[in-house]
Formats: structure tokens, sequence, C-alpha cells
């Protein structure tokens, strides 16, 4: 039976519209690893999100009541996790943070602790979210760069709990040093761990102490923790910890510089022990392109120290609820029940801890001028982890 040529043209129509939409998916698909792949922030091989383990929490979730333009990164800083997000879904990992959630009554973990549960996961996808952007708008293209052993150098490992933490001093630092000491076997208990022993006899490995491919395995598969604090405060913190205690290190390698630059008419009691040098003279230290002494570590900004849009941290915790996001930290990998984070204090144990209020005491020692070059030299720091500006009249 010979078939009508309209109902023939029809047929092959009908087969060459079929190719073309299966080329059409296959090449979409493909379109869509190469973004994937190339999109400043995304890495499906490298960069996990936190947990490790999937979660059930996608960006629409997590950004549920965010404009658009609260994503832009606008110029006046964001508070996006201070906004309220209504009722986002508990995660996996979050349901047996629940079932496990120590409760003196023996009674199921209520909803007061599932809401908090959901604050904190919604929390940590938020500053992802935010860092992601910030990263993709100021430093493009750096989470596809290879990763050398000078950029890991503060991380330290525990292999154990799966953990890479990057040592930001004035947050916390000796007592995360110490938490994974325990986690590794090397203490039964953080309080019987000295100063001393936290930071110079731990044991800990660090991550550039591996080759390549032990590096590149761990910030595959592990989870990437990075604890950070307002600047300004981590800034005044550092200064009165190392200038205006005894110090048999940063007086006369710090101090005796510093004096030398930037003190008219200075005592030659003061040129030869460094002591005494001056919050101005420190910050004076600190803005000068041609610094008589270089950068140290619990001064230099976060951004550079632990190299955020690079490795990609999936876990960003803040100093002002260290405790709270520690504990929660420390469930999610399985850490004993009985350890939790530690809040004393053992440097200088009778000095008030630096808050906000000391903070701004220290700073209005300095000019308008002063402070903005000093929020201009934290910048990236205030931008990526959403800090609110801590003086109206910056800019």
């Amino acid at each position: 039976m010979k078939l009508p040529c309209s109902l023939l043209y029809s047929l092959w129509f009908l087969l060459l519209l079929g190719a073309g939409s299966l080329l059409l998916l296959v090449r979409l698909q493909d379109l869509t690893e190469v973004v994937l792949l190339q999109t400043p922030g995304v890495n499906v091989q490298v960069a996990p999100r936190w947990p490790v383990e999937q979660d059930d929490v996608t960006d629409s979730d997590a950004t549920a009541g965010q404009t658009p333009d609260q994503l832009k990164v606008p110029e006046s800083l964001l508070v996006l996790e201070d906004s309220v997000v209504s009722k986002p879904p508990v995660t996996k990992r979050q349901r047996k943070l629940l079932l496990k959630s120590p409760n003196p009554s023996g009674a199921p973990a209520g909803r007061e602790e599932e809401a908090r549960l959901h604050k904190l996961g919604t929390t940590q996808a938020l500053r992802r979210r935010l860092l992601a952007e910030v990263c993709s708008k100021y430093q493009p293209g750096v989470g596809e760069q290879l990763v050398s052993q000078r950029q890991v150098s503060r991380v330290y490992v525990e292999d154990r709990s799966h953990l890479l933490y990057c040592e930001v001093p004035k947050v916390g630092c000796s007592n995360w040093k110490r938490v994974l000491m325990v986690l590794g076997g090397g203490a039964t208990s953080t309080r019987d761990i000295p100063h001393d022993a936290a930071h110079y006899a731990n044991h800990l490995r660090r991550l550039e102490s591996y080759d390549r491919a032990g590096i590149a395995e761990r910030l595959l598969s592990y989870t990437k923790v990075l604890f950070v604090r307002e600047p300004f405060e981590r800034l005044v913190s550092a200064f009165r910890d190392k200038f205006e205690s005894p110090n048999s290190y940063y007086h006369p390698v710090f101090g005796r510089p510093i004096i030398s630059r930037y003190r008219a008419n200075a005592t030659r009691a003061a040129l030869r022990t460094g002591a005494g040098v001056t919050f101005r003279e420190f910050v004076q230290y600190l803005l000068d392109v041609r610094r008589p002494v270089g950068m140290d570590i619990h001064w230099e900004p976060v951004s550079q120290l632990c190299n955020p849009c690079l490795l990609r941290y999936n876990f960003i915790g803040k100093f002002e609820s260290l405790k709270e996001e520690a504990d929660f930290l420390l469930q999610s990998v399985g850490a004993p029940q009985n350890l939790t984070f530690p809040d004393f204090k053992d440097r200088n144990p009778r000095a008030e801890r630096t808050s906000s209020r000391i903070t701004q005491k220290y700073f209005s020692q300095l000019n308008a001028t002063e402070r903005q070059k000093a929020f201009d030299f934290y910048y990236m720091d205030y931008l990526m982890f959403n800090y609110p500006k801590p003086f109206k009249d910056l800019h």
C-alpha cells in the first residue's frame, strides 16, 4: 500500500523533530556541566556543601524571604542571617541531630530544639551563599585555581572526624586546637590541656604537610571549618594581648621598630624594650605600605589568612555565637556527647574580654581618616562575613 506524500512528509518531519530534540537535550546537559564547573563558588567535585552528606536545603529554601537586590551584595553591607526565614525544611543531618540531642526529661526533642536547628542550618546556608556571591563579584575564577601548600598552611587536619580547621587567632583558636586534640585521641579532656601545650605541643598536622594527592583528597571529602570575628574587635583583641601585656616576643620584635618609626622623641627605655606601643602607633604600622616589620597572623585579614574564595568552607562560624555553633558542628560530625566547646579564657584571665564597647573605646582614639583606612584594610572581611559598618561615618 502506497502512503500519500503528505503523510510521508509528516512522518519525516516528526522523525527529524525527535532527533533534533534529543541532540538539544544532550547539548543542554553538557552546557549545564560547563556552567557548574566555571561558576565561582560552585564546584561539584571539590566543594561539597556543608554538611558533606547531601543537604536537603536548596538555594531557594535558604534564601526564602530575601529580595534579589539583597543577594547582589550592595554597597551597604548585608545582614542576611538576621532576616526572617519562614519555616525552612529540616535536612537529613538536622533530623539526626534532633534524635541525638540530649534532653533531661527523656522526651523527644521539642519544637524549640527543632526551631533552633532550623535557624542554625539556615544561617549556614545564608553565609555560604553570601560568601559565594562576594567571591564571584570580587575574585572571579579564584575557586578554579590550583591550591598551593602555602595557601593551606594555616589549616589543621583531624582525620578521625574528617575535619579541616583554619586557624584564625583571636577567634577561639586555642580552644579549637584543644578540641581537635581530644577528637584525635591526643587528650581526654580540653581542660587538661594548658595554653602552651595547645599551641606548641599539640601534635596536630597541618594540611600543607601532606603531598598534593593528600591535600586534594581532604579538600574534597572533609568538612572545611572557618570561624571569624568582627574585624575591628579582633584587631583590638590582638593589640591588647600582644602589646598591653608582658610579651617576650612581640615587644622586641614588633614594639621596637614601631616605636622607633612612629614615635617622635622616643625614650631610650622604650626603644630598648619595645614596651608601651600605643594603639594609634599600632594602627599606623598596620596601614603603612612600607612597614618596618612584616605582617602577623594575629591581625592579618581572614580573607588572606584562610583563602575562603579558594577553599570554599563548608561551615562558617562566628565568634559572637561561638559556643552554640561550635557545639552544633561537633554534634554533626559525631563527636562524643561529653565533648563540648570550652569557653574558658586562659590567657590574661583577669582581663575583660574584648567587646564591642571596648573596641569603640580604642577606635575613638583615631581620627575619621584613620578609621576609614582601617576599615578599608579589612573591607573584604566585613563584606565576606556580613559584619555591619562599626562607625556611621565609614563609607
